[in-house]
């Protein structure tokens, strides 16, 4: 009896061509996507980055993103949030790409419509932007235009590739005249990946020397301040590893805000205008600001979006000109009640302004920590304003004041539902031990920061496993308007694990609220804690 082996099934050559066909459309909508991209950075690089179709669309989502779903992704991706954005609208152009391919060698019109519709998205969102010019939206028309006309184009040598398959060999088919058909295919679809990148990469870098403005940062030249502010003695940083330093280093201060691109402003364009209700309305250059008598300030600036015990806080000597002086001289109206500080991208900051004449210093700085300020944190001038958290009180790349009131105008973080004051609540958070660090048993030194930015801390207290409140070495107080660093050493650490809280005492003498509250409408609440295991 004879053994019949059996075959396994293999792939039919028609599955395999079909796969094939699929993959060669896909590659045709993605070299599209490519050229319209490249195509759009390179007009971008004439009309400004912020108008690159990628960013447009990016900072409408952020404009547009419910306020819960925008704390989330503050919570879960950090200062991180941007790139994840970003990465994110790339991600969807990519399928949008493969959609478009897939769709236009069948249908070649709809798949040019694919790239028209992304054109026309980006055009929208560009001249959605409060600085606007009709130019903002040729970038992302230059996109759409040609990411159909290629994918017209490369479609079209699809189909001829297909043709030559199905045609018979004396008709002018055969296996030469497919692979000819399809090497011109893979050469202009790699040939317009090529010359698309060339494009993205070289309008980026004209883009960015374009706008250029080190050399013109670099040439800042500060004067002295006319108020210094005093030393910071070593007694105001206990000297326990870990611990946060008491002044923040530029590099390492966090950045909040909703800029995709850094705004580069040229310190001899710049000009801050002051309007509104004001009997003298004031336009300054910058070099009448750097005239003025500058004054030095220490100040913790926090984030509303900071979490109990979170990293939106920092420390920095700003200095700059009196902002309360300036507001004075401009001659301030009956009824006026709050001032809206308006930035070079759009952005608009409500801050009260009993808060500016009220005594406290608040500046218009051009300085943090010795240097001319970054780029990334305002330069060549941002307002500071002691005892509110950043969305009421710190404008970056600032152009604009505008005295008005509450009820005329709504900035920017109040028409998405946080609070009109932003008043700095009382916080304190554990930074020594980390959250499950593993320490030895016996004294274990607890060290960390508290702030009521504009009131001061009175005092600090830890417990440990919901026992009694101890009180903690307070390190020395600077001013009011700066955080405070404590210690407390933790008497017989055993074995096991263990909870650690924390709760300050503002200077005014209220205890800092135990109740967990959410960063939205108007700062979050609530003690910190870490777990740690004694070992």
């Amino acid at each position: 009896m004879t053994r019949v082996r059996r075959q396994r099934p293999t792939e039919s050559p028609g599955l395999a061509a079909r796969a094939a066909r699929a993959a060669a459309a896909a590659l045709a909508g993605l070299a599209a996507a490519a050229a319209a991209i490249g195509a759009g950075e390179l007009v971008a690089a004439f009309t400004g980055p912020a108008t690159s179709p990628v960013i447009a669309v990016g900072s409408s989502a952020i404009d547009l993103t419910p306020t819960p779903l925008k704390e989330y992704a503050v919570r879960q991706f950090g200062t991180n949030d941007k790139p994840v954005l970003l990465a994110g609208i790339y991600a969807v152009l990519v399928l949008l790409a493969l959609l478009a391919g897939l769709v236009a060698v069948r249908r070649p019109r709809a798949g040019a419509a694919v790239f028209l519709a992304f054109g026309g998205v980006g055009a929208w969102a560009a001249l959605s932007r409060s600085t606007a010019t009709t130019a903002s939206a040729l970038p992302s028309l230059a996109a759409g235009v040609v990411g159909a006309v290629v994918v017209l184009q490369l479609a079209a040598r699809y189909r001829a590739a297909v043709t030559a398959a199905r045609t018979p060999e004396p008709e002018g088919g055969g296996p030469l005249a497919v692979r000819t058909a399809r090497r011109q295919f893979l050469i202009i679809s790699g040939g317009t990946v090529a010359v698309a990148a060339v494009a993205g990469f070289g309008g980026r870098a004209l883009s960015a020397a374009r706008t250029d403005i080190t050399a013109a940062r670099n040439a800042v030249r500060l004067p002295p301040p006319a108020l210094p502010a005093p030393a910071v003695p070593a007694s105001a940083h206990p000297a326990v590893p870990g611990l946060s330093s008491f002044r923040t280093p530029n590099a390492d201060f966090y950045r909040v805000d909703t800029a995709l691109t850094l705004p580069k402003i040229d310190p001899n364009d710049w000009a801050l205008r002051i309007h509104g209700m004001v009997d003298h309305p004031v336009t300054i250059s910058f070099d009448e600001l750097l005239r003025r008598p500058l004054e030095e300030l220490d100040h913790t600036l926090s984030c509303v979006s900071n979490e109990v015990g979170g990293p939106y806080v920092g420390t920095a000597r700003w200095l700059g000109a009196s902002l309360p002086a300036l507001l004075r001289e401009a001659g301030i109206r009956s009824g006026a009640d709050q001032l809206v500080g308006r930035s070079k991208d759009g952005m608009t900051i409500g801050t009260p302004l009993e808060a500016l004449l009220d005594g406290r210093r608040a500046l218009l700085a051009v300085a943090m920590n010795g240097e001319t300020l970054p780029v990334a944190h305002g330069f060549p001038c941002r307002s500071v304003v002691p005892g509110l958290y950043g969305y009421t009180s710190a404008t970056k790349w600032l152009v604009d004041l505008e005295v008005t009131t509450f009820a005329s105008y709504d900035p920017y973080w109040v028409q998405r539902g946080w609070g009109r004051e932003g008043v700095v609540k009382t916080a304190s958070r554990i930074e020594v031990p980390a959250g499950f660090a593993k320490v030895p048993p016996g004294t274990v030194t607890v060290a960390g920061t508290a702030w009521a930015t504009h009131r001061g801390i009175a005092a600090v207290e830890v417990r440990v496993d919901d026992g009694p409140w101890a009180e903690a070495r307070l390190a020395t107080a600077v001013s009011p308007d700066l955080w405070r660093q404590w210690s407390y050493d933790w008497p017989d650490a055993r074995t096991g694990s263990h909870t650690l809280q924390v709760r300050a005492t503002d200077g005014t003498g209220a205890v800092q609220p135990s109740d967990r509250v959410p960063p939205f409408p108007d700062g979050a609440t609530g003690w910190h804690s870490v777990v740690v295991n004694v070992t």
